[in-house]
């Protein structure tokens, strides 16, 4: 039996880790945030939480009640989109006129930058409609197959999420000389604003 939890676990961290490793809107935001040491401890709790309530719907069997009203789905991609494409035109600009000590160290975050980052955590996370496909449908899916111990396997796709979320938030820091360099703000920025714009358009397309 002792076995089988292990399994299940092991099984439900190493499926979740591979659907949230995926370079994507979310992860191109923490990585920016983590990089400027703004709100990483907010930023990286919102993501794991989110995906740990989202993941606890689809163990719960929500994913049935989801693919049968599409038209959520594609309200949340209209939305989605449209915000993905505005903050890839801000990161573009950005990218294109750097405010000035862009390229500096950031200490503390402002009580504005805090809030700011958190509703566009929320943002970047509930209005993407890959969200719900990857944890509701198809983590909630896989871990039916594991029958009494879909719980566990559930469990262990929470722990993935925290895991990379941690990670990616407080593991950016380690880039503090990089990005301490002229120039390398502006190419983070140029690389979020690719991944912001690009998922929005996709988003989008697919919608219509």
């Amino acid at each position: 039996m002792n076995s089988g939890v292990l399994s299940a676990a092991l099984a439900g961290f190493g499926t979740g880790m591979s659907l949230i490793v995926a370079i994507g809107a979310q992860n191109a935001f923490v990585l920016r945030q983590g990089a400027r040491g703004q709100a990483v401890l907010a930023v990286v709790g919102i993501c794991a939480a989110s995906d740990a309530v989202l993941i606890a719907l689809g163990v719960a069997g929500l994913g049935a009640v989801v693919t049968a009203w599409p038209a959520a789905l594609a309200a949340v991609g209209l939305v989605g989109g449209a915000f993905l494409i505005s903050y890839g035109v801000l990161a573009a600009r950005r990218a294109l006129r750097p405010a000035a000590g862009q390229s500096l160290t950031a200490g503390g975050a402002a009580a504005g930058s805090v809030r700011a980052a958190v509703l566009t955590c929320l943002a970047l996370t509930w209005l993407n409609p890959h969200v719900y496909l990857d944890t509701v449908l198809l983590l909630g899916s896989v871990a039916a197959d594991r029958g009494p111990l879909r719980w566990v396997f559930g469990l262990g796709a929470m722990l993935a999420s925290l895991a990379w979320f941690a990670g990616l938030g407080y593991g950016a820091r380690l880039l503090g000389g990089v990005l301490a360099r002229p120039g390398a703000w502006r190419v983070l920025d140029a690389l979020v604003a690719a991944t912001m714009l690009a998922m929005g358009v996709l988003l989008l397309a697919r919608t219509f």
